[in-house]
C-alpha cells in the first residue's frame, strides 16, 4: 500500500516526523518498505496484511497513525446536495445473489461534465502510482484509495433500460472488459447486468461498453460488498487481478458501503457538476451487531509479560475506536464494524501489545508458561518417527501438489479423478496428491543422480482422496516408506513400528494387484475388516518412468487405522535372561504360497518356545523352477525358565518342515 504523506495528514494531526510515523507503525505491525519523494509529496510504502484490509486506504491508517502517536483524527462525513427527483423513479437494482452480493448501494448524478481532473487530485493519485483518466473515474480512485472501499461509475445512457441486475453468469456469456480483453463467464461468477448483458465482473473489473467517457452526461454510481471467495475465485479463473478484486478478496467494512458512495458523489458534484438524484437504490440491510469481548486485565501480564495498568488499556482501546465499558477485573469493548479481525479476548492483548510496543517485554522477565500435555496423536507420530530412525530412515517433507504423470504412477487408495487447481502458477504440479510414495520416489532419484545410493526415506503427511458424487475429499494421514530391496525390508518397518506402538493384533497380508508394483509381490495390509495399508516392490515400469537405478520397495500406511490400536500406556514385560536359539530355513513353494499362510503355520507349530519369525528373502529365478519361488527366513526360539537344548528345538524344526510338505507342498532347500 502506497500512502501519500500529504494526503494522509489531511485525516490526522501528527506530532511526529515521518520518520518517527514510519519507525511507529512498523513497531505496530505495519512494515515500512520505503519512501520515495514525488514532487512535493513523500510516498510511504507499508506492507498490509491480508487481516488488516482497512488500512487498504489513506483514512485507514490515519486511524492506525493517531492510535500510535496520539493524534487528533479528521474523517470528513460526506453530505452531497440531493436536488434530483427519487433515484427509484430513474433506475431499479436487483440482487438476485445475496450470497454474492449482500449489500449494493446505486445512487444516478445527471447533468455531469467529464473533463480533466484538477491538479490536486492528478498529484495525490500519482504519488500513489495511479494515472489520472478524467474526473468522474479519479473521483472512484480517489474514494478507493482514501477508504479502501472500490467504487464504480457506469454510463447510465448506456445501460439497457436504465437498470442493473446483480446475478450469476450464464454459461458461456461474454464481456468485454475496460483492458479491452474478452472473457469468457461461467455460473458460479457473479456480474452487474443491465437489461441484456453483462456490464461488469463484480468485484474484478468494469465494462469496455459502459465504461464513462467524454460524452458522458449521467452516471451509475457503484458501491457494493461482495462476497471474497467467490471474487477471488473469479480473479483466479479469469486470470485477472485489479485493486478493486485485491480489496473484496479481504474484506471491506460493511458500514463503508454507503459512506464510500455519499463521498463519491460529493466529490463528484464539486469536480464535475450535475444534479444528485434523492436517496438511492439496491441493497443495504442492517449490519450485524458486532461481538462483544471481554478481556481479563490479568490476562494481559500472563501472556506478554508486562503489566499494563487499566487507565492505559481503556485509552489504547479507545484509540483503536472500540467503545469500551470497565469493569472490576476487566473491559468489555465492542470492535468497530471495519475491525473483522477482532472478536475473541486474545485479539485485544495483541492489539494492547503492539500499541504499547512490543519492546517493552523484557528479555529478562521470565513469562509463566504451562507445558501442554501431547495429544494422543502426537505421540504416535512421534513413536512412529523413532521406529523408523531407529531403522536407519531418514524424514522427507514433499509437496502436496504433483504432475499427473507422476500422480497415476502409484494409486492404492482410489480411482476418483485427483483435485486439481487451475493458476498460471501451477501450470504442471497442479493435482493434489494421492499417495506419499510417487513424491518419495522423485526423491529417492533426486538422491540417487547426487550420488547418495543409502536412500531410505519415509514421510508423514496427508493425501487428498476425492469422493464420489462431488462431496468433500477425504484427508487421511499416512505415512509413506521407500526402501531398499529386499522386501522384507520394508515389511521390518512396518513390525518395527507395530512394536513401538504396542500394537498386539497380528496383520494379515493379503496378494493384491496393484498397477504400480511387481505382481506376486504386492500385498493389502488388513487388522480384521480394516485396510491398514500397501506392501511391494515397485516395477521397472515406474523406475523407467522416474528413472530409478535401484530397485526399491514401498510401504504405505493409514495412521488412523494403527491409531485405533496403538497402546500409549506402556506395561512392564521382563527380559528373559537365557539365550536365544535361531533356526534359518529355505524352502521352495508354489508361487501362490503368501508368506502369511508360511508365517501362520511356523507360530502354530512352535508354540510358546516361539519369540519371532522374520522374512529374509524370496528368491526366483534359477534353479528354482519356474512358477515357484524360495522363501527365506529366520525363527528364533527362547525360553523364560530355561535354557533350551538342541534335542527341544531339533524337534520343533523337524515338525515345521514336516507341516510345511503336507499342507504347503514345500521343499526343503539343502
Amino acid at each position: 500500500m502506497i500512502v501519500s504523506w500529504e494526503w494522509l495528514r489531511q485525516y490526522v494531526d501528527l506530532p511526529v516526523s515521518l520518520e518517527e510515523l514510519c519507525e511507529r507503525l512498523t513497531a505496530a505491525g505495519f512494515n515500512h518498505e520505503g519512501t520515495e519523494q514525488v514532487g512535493d509529496d513523500f510516498a510511504i510504502e507499508f506492507e498490509i496484511t491480508s487481516n488488516r484490509p482497512d488500512c487498504l486506504g489513506h483514512i485507514g491508517l490515519a486511524r492506525e497513525a493517531a492510535a500510535v502517536t496520539g493524534g487528533t483524527l479528521r474523517i470528513p462525513e460526506p453530505s452531497p446536495v440531493q436536488s434530483g427527483p427519487p433515484c427509484g423513479e430513474l433506475t431499479s437494482v436487483e440482487v438476485e445473489c445475496p450470497d454474492l452480493c449482500p449489500r449494493y448501494v446505486g445512487r444516478v448524478i445527471r447533468g455531469v461534465r467529464v473533463g480533466p481532473s484538477p491538479e490536486w487530485l492528478k498529484r495525490r493519485l500519482a504519488t500513489c502510482g495511479i494515472s489520472s483518466i478524467n474526473n468522474v473515474v479519479d473521483v472512484t480512485n480517489y474514494v478507493l484509495l482514501e477508504a479502501s472501499q472500490p467504487l464504480h461509475a457506469f454510463d447510465f445512457d448506456k445501460l439497457v433500460d436504465r437498470r442493473i441486475i446483480v446475478r450469476r453468469a450464464k454459461k458461456g456469456e461474454r464481456i468485454v472488459a475496460i483492458n479491452q480483453r474478452t472473457y469468457v463467464l461461467t455460473p458460479d461468477m457473479c456480474v452487474i447486468a443491465d437489461g441484456l448483458r453483462p456490464v461488469a465482473i463484480a468485484g474484478v473489473m468494469g465494462g469496455l461498453e459502459t465504461e464513462i467517457s467524454e460524452s458522458t452526461t449521467t452516471v451509475l454510481i457503484e458501491s457494493a460488498q461482495f462476497d471474497p471467495l467467490s471474487v477471488r475465485k473469479t480473479s483466479r479463473a479469469l486470470g485477472l487481478s485489479s485493486p478493486s478484486s485485491f480489496r473484496f478478496e479481504r474484506g471491506v467494512d460493511p458500514a463503508g458501503v454507503d459512506w464510500a458512495s455519499r463521498r463519491c458523489c460529493e466529490l463528484i458534484l464539486d469536480l464535475a457538476g450535475g444534479e444528485l438524484a434523492e436517496g438511492w437504490v439496491g441493497l443495504n440491510p442492517t449490519i450485524p451487531p458486532r461481538p462483544t469481548i471481554r478481556l481479563r486485565l490479568d490476562q494481559i501480564e500472563r501472556i506478554l509479560g508486562i503489566r499494563v495498568p487499566r487507565e492505559r488499556v481503556v485509552e489504547i482501546l479507545r484509540r483503536l475506536q472500540l467503545d469500551v465499558t470497565e469493569e472490576e477485573h476487566a473491559v468489555v469493548a465492542v470492535p468497530p464494524t471495519w475491525r473483522a479481525d477482532l472478536s475473541r479476548e486474545i485479539d485485544l492483548i495483541e492489539e494492547v501489545g503492539r500499541i504499547e510496543g512490543y519492546d517493552r517485554v523484557s528479555e529478562e522477565e521470565p513469562i509463566p508458561a504451562t507445558c501442554t500435555p501431547l495429544e494422543p496423536e502426537q505421540r504416535i507420530l512421534r513413536r512412529i518417527r523413532a521406529a523408523l530412525v531407529s531403522l536407519g530412515f531418514h524424514e522427507a517433507y514433499t509437496q502436496s501438489f504433483v504432475d499427473r504423470r507422476t500422480l497415476e504412477l502409484l494409486r492404492p487408495w482410489t480411482g476418483e479423478e485427483p483435485l486439481a487447481v487451475q493458476h498460471a502458477s501451477r501450470r504442471q504440479e497442479n493435482c493434489l496428491r494421492q499417495s506419499l510414495i510417487p513424491s518419495l520416489l522423485l526423491a529417492r532419484r533426486l538422491n540417487e543422480h547426487r550420488g547418495n545410493e543409502d536412500v531410505n526415506l519415509y514421510e508423514l503427511a496427508r493425501v487428498y482422496l476425492p469422493v464420489a458424487g462431488g462431496g468433500l475429499p477425504e484427508e487421511p494421514l499416512m505415512l509413506g516408506v521407500v526402501t531398499d530391496l529386499p522386501l522384507g525390508r520394508a515389511k521390518e518397518a512396518f513390525e518395527a513400528i507395530l512394536d513401538w506402538l504396542r500394537v498386539s493384533e497380528r496383520p494379515c497380508y493379503e496378494h493384491a494387484t496393484l498397477p504400480g508394483l511387481v505382481e506376486g509381490q504386492a500385498a493389502q495390509i488388513r487388522f480384521g475388516e480394516r485396510v491398514a495399508g500397501v506392501l511391494g516392490v515397485v516395477d521397472d515400469r515406474v523406475r523407467d518412468v522416474l528413472d530409478l537405478r535401484q530397485a526399491c520397495a514401498v510401504l504405505e500406511l493409514r495412521v488412523g487405522v494403527l491409531s485405533e490400536m496403538a497402546n500409549l500406556v506402556p506395561h512392564y514385560r521382563p527380559f528373559s535372561a537365557f539365550p536365544a536359539v535361531s533356526r534359518d530355513f529355505s524352502f521352495i513353494v508354489d508361487e501362490e504360497v503368501s508368506w502369511e499362510q508360511v508365517e501362520s503355520l511356523v507360530r502354530s507349530e512352535a508354540g510358546q518356545l516361539l519369540e519371532d519369525v522374520r522374512l529374509k528373502e524370496v528368491y526366483r529365478g534359477k534353479p528354482v523352477p519356474p512358477g515357484r519361488k524360495s522363501v527365506h527366513f529366520r525363527i528364533v526360539f527362547r525360553s523364560h525358565d530355561r535354557t533350551l537344548t538342541g534335542d527341544e528345538v531339533d524337534a520343533i524344526q523337524s515338525r515345521i518342515v514336516t507341516r510345511m510338505q503336507e499342507v504347503l507342498g514345500a521343499q526343503l532347500r539343502a
